[in-house]
């Protein structure tokens, strides 16, 4: 369906807190910015690149209890927004496949998914609130060492990334082995890329990763060698790189929006809390939905800020 761009005209400070469902709700704003998170280990002790179950748990119900709402990274790069008005989209990343990300647990012949590695958490949290969303992007190192090699638990590496697919979460390119893309020539930097998606592909025929996380969040010489090419027989194309770091990325409808150098927020305390108190006091940083997928709605002082494809000449006050 053709998207049909609409700009809301918002006359005064009050109408920020009015909005399509009641009182008391922001008032849309799709060009406001939205957080991509970054984690990494889900296991104990906390640490830097590490965040407990008990923990992981609570981000959820925090960012649930502040009407935000799962949206798949490849929903964010092709706009497709199909939330609630008043609510915010909120992306989750998962780098290096680590065993506390997705575990399995053998108990009297039965396999089952540990209910307190990420995944076990998002599937269960999904169940008690079906309106939170549902979604993920795994970033997987297939040919790193042990403990990250998919997950750790090598029996069940197709079973995993099988079950991944087909629960709508989303499979990430992360290079073969952790590469620092930075310090090899081209073909390295290709074969990473290629010999990453065969491997995946080993288990998912014919998936292909549509984005590709940095390790260590460094770029090769030439960003187009991630973009897309080919090597060893195996082609590959991303639409988006994403980086370490960077904070809450721009709205895709934003001129600002860069999807070869997109934003996330690494998901420990301070830096969760720094991002979730920001638009606590800034809301009109927040991009909040209009509710309606064909349209997309901004505060008219911001009409400049639109990427000129979304440009339109009619302005509809609500």
């Amino acid at each position: 369906m053709k998207l049909l761009l609409v700009l809301s005209l918002i006359l005064a400070a009050a109408l920020l807190f009015v909005s399509f469902a009641g009182a008391g709700e922001l008032a849309p704003n799709e060009l406001g910015r939205i957080m991509i998170l970054e984690y990494h280990k889900v296991d104990y002790p906390e640490a830097t690149w590490t965040r407990t179950p008990e923990n992981f748990r609570r981000d959820l119900e925090t960012l649930y209890a502040k009407a935000y709402r799962l949206i798949n990274l490849g929903d964010l790069l092709d706009r497709r927004f199909t939330l609630p008005a008043g609510t915010t989209p909120v992306v989750l990343t998962f780098d290096d496949s680590s065993p506390g990300q997705f575990r399995y647990l053998e108990q009297n012949g039965n396999v089952e998914i540990d209910p307190k590695s990420a995944v076990g958490i998002l599937e269960a949290f999904a169940r008690e609130h079906p309106d939170f969303g549902h979604g993920a992007t795994f970033y997987v190192l297939p040919g790193a060492n042990p403990p990250n090699h998919l997950f750790n638990q090598p029996a069940y590496e197709g079973k995993k990334l099988q079950y991944l697919v087909s629960h709508g979460y989303e499979i990430g390119n992360h290079t073969l082995w952790h590469a620092n893309l930075g310090k090899y020539p081209e073909a390295t930097v290709r074969a990473q890329v290629a010999e990453a998606q065969v491997w995946i592909q080993r288990h998912v025929p014919d998936y292909k990763t549509r984005t590709l996380a940095l390790p260590h969040g460094v770029y090769p010489a030439d960003v187009s060698w991630v973009l897309r090419g080919s090597a060893k027989g195996t082609s590959y194309s991303h639409d988006a790189v994403l980086m370490v770091a960077g904070g809450a990325a721009p709205s895709p409808y934003s001129r600002s929006f860069d999807p070869v150098h997109l934003p996330r927020i690494q998901a420990v305390e301070r830096e969760l809390a720094y991002w979730l108190t920001y638009f606590d006091k800034h809301p009109g940083e927040r991009f909040v939905s209009d509710g309606d997928a064909n349209t997309v709605t901004v505060p008219t002082s911001r009409r400049g800020q639109l990427r000129a494809e979304f440009r339109v000449q009619q302005v509809v006050v609500r």
